[in-house]
């Protein structure tokens, strides 16, 4: 490995940006070594779906630099193993935040560089639009640049296939290895060439969730339904205006002002997550002024979907299990009946509720890994066996409709939501029904903070070694079934192998646990988040009662709690910190 002062020469000899010339240059000469050290020893790697991370100077962060290198090794890896990948071409967006247009221009310079074919859209858009694009035009790839609902400072490059779904393995080790052939810069300029096409957002997209929504071009008789939205200072607004037109809803919604243009600061929520505490406290204001009972919102890139009801002076928050729940009831409502063909997708750490309406409603669910890398390419897989999947998602509000895209989006969402509103008056009124039909599923959420990837390998080693091959008993209730996607073991199959992918880079691990006098039982999941320096646990409880299923969950949980992952270091900043 090369020393410091070694590095820094190398960023100097290759960056040609000033400004992070500048940053690299001021803290040599302040000679702030832990800095550069953190910014120049690690390389920013390349995973599933691409790229996050902080901007700023250093090969360790996003930049001019690193998103050349990037896109250089992007380009070497598409014109070689896809032959057509000049003329199919590469679909590039970009959002709001601070350097994605700059960032969309340098990308799509190099991509020209190498002779293929660029569509660049002319101005913001909002993430679906780019696998719509690369579906709808056959391209080779589609880069979006955006870092979703990450903090102002971070930005990303978001890597979709020629499927328009993100990539996966192993295509994403391979471009990984395609970058590091390809570290020096060929070119760095932002002005187009003749390879380069501009592009809008295409009416087709919007037609497809009006396909969705099975509208024929009428009004429909139905609940009159006013609603405040926030697209979190982002850039959903025009896509849901453009949708409220067409739908013939004008005059429906109010939109908060002080949220409606794209900031890429963010200036009015401390974390631009419509799932942190306080991000929609804005909008709830704005619908108490108004007399309005419905909010709405879209995370920044609009490719997620929040909602919040108030009842009885009380605003309700749905989480991303209770809107996946309402959503996939209202798409089986319009194509019911449904059969063992027809499917619907979720993640093996969000809700076993879906389950429940599957098996009492006929049709078939099926879990992936976290993430719509995952589903996204197995709702395809099962396409191309002859299955109908028609919905899928996960609980960090994220809701895929493969009519209009392999991926999440937050505006088909928002649309399919609004229309069921229609329908049903009060969606917190139509979730107690369910509830009250496919029985009481109450989560429990939370994570841990840790400091390090060695010290989250400890805690996992740790519940490994307490007891072989697994736990008999978790809070003096019995474990029915085990199943670790680090190791390969699944207690409940015959060879002990699982059905969804292993990975031994990762950590995650599933059990559940058997029901007590007054629930139906427990399943929980603990996994290392893989982009933050996380443990997550997902846990649920399900029992007939809503009081019942919510104790059995905060009496495991709090079990967990001080037997597991009682670790002075680890610091528990999630929901339920005091349970």
């Amino acid at each position: 490995m090369a020393n410091l002062a070694e590095l820094v020469e190398e960023w100097l000899r290759l960056d040609q940006d000033q400004i992070t010339r500048s940053e690299i240059e001021a803290l040599s000469a302040e000679d702030d070594v832990a800095e550069l050290e953190e910014r120049l020893s690690i390389r920013l790697s390349f995973g599933t779906a691409g790229l996050r991370a902080r901007m700023g100077a250093g090969f360790a962060r996003l930049n001019g630099l690193t998103i050349i290198q990037t896109s250089q090794g992007l380009a070497e890896y598409l014109l070689s193993s896809f032959p057509d990948t000049s003329t199919a071409g590469i679909i590039i967006g970009y959002d709001a935040r601070h350097n994605s247009r700059k960032f969309a221009q340098l990308a799509a310079s190099v991509f020209e560089s190498k002779g293929i074919t660029i569509w660049l859209y002319e101005d913001l858009v909002h993430t679906p639009l780019v696998p719509y694009a690369v579906k709808q035009k056959g391209a080779a790839a589609g880069v979006m640049v955006t870092a979703s609902h990450n903090p102002a400072q971070d930005n990303g490059y978001k890597v979709y296939g020629s499927n328009g779904c993100q990539i996966n393995s192993p295509h994403d080790a391979l471009i990984a290895a395609s970058i590091l052939r390809n570290l020096e810069p060929k070119v760095w300029k932002l002005d187009g060439g003749p390879f380069r096409k501009p592009i809008s957002a295409d009416h087709g997209y919007y037609d497809s969730i009006l396909q969705q929504l099975r509208f024929d071009g009428r009004v429909t008789s139905g609940h009159s339904v006013s609603f405040v939205y926030t697209p979190m200072h982002g850039v959903g607004l025009p896509h849901m205006t453009t949708m409220i037109r067409k739908t013939g809803l004008d005059g429906t919604m109010k939109v908060v002002d002080l949220q409606a243009e794209p900031d890429p600061d963010f200036s009015t929520v401390m974390f631009p997550n419509p799932e942190e505490d306080g991000a929609l406290d804005l909008a709830k204001q704005t619908a108490d002024e108004l007399g309005i009972s419905l909010v709405l919102a879209n995370d920044p890139d609009a490719d997620r979907f929040a909602a919040a009801e108030k009842v009885k002076g009380v605003w309700h928050q749905f989480s991303g299990d209770q809107m996946g729940i309402l959503l996939a009831h209202r798409i089986f409502t319009q194509l019911s009946p449904l059969g063992e063909n027809d499917i619907m997708l979720t993640t093996a750490v969000s809700s076993q509720m879906l389950s429940s309406m599957a098996q009492a409603e006929g049709f078939t669910v099926q879990e992936t890994l976290t993430g719509f890398k995952w589903l996204g390419s197995v709702a395809q897989d099962l396409g191309s066996k002859g299955k109908r999947v028609h919905f899928a998602y996960e609980e960090a509000l994220g809701y895929m409709f493969p009519e209009v895209v392999h991926d999440k989006d937050g505006i088909a969402a928002a649309m399919v939501f609004l229309w069921a509103c229609r329908a049903w008056g009060s969606p917190w009124a139509k979730l107690q029904e369910l509830y009250q039909k496919y029985g009481y599923f109450v989560t429990r959420n939370t994570y841990w903070r840790s400091p390090s990837v060695q010290q989250t390998q400890t805690v996992f080693r740790r519940l490994r070694d307490r007891e072989q091959p697994f736990p008999s008993r978790i809070c003096q209730r019995r474990v029915k079934r085990w199943r670790d996607l680090t190791t390969g073991y699944d207690s409940a199959k015959e060879d002990k192998v699982p059905d969804l992918p292993v990975s031994a880079s990762s950590q995650m691990i599933t059990a559940w646990l058997e029901g007590s006098t007054t629930d139906d039982g427990i399943r929980f999941t603990v996994r290392a988040s893989g982009t933050e320096p996380k443990i997550k646990i997902y846990l649920e409880c399900r029992s007939r009662e809503e009081e019942s299923a919510s104790e059995g969950a905060t009496e495991v949980l709090g079990w967990l709690k001080r037997q597991w992952f009682n670790d002075p270091e680890l610091q528990i900043e999630g929901k339920y910190a005091t349970v």
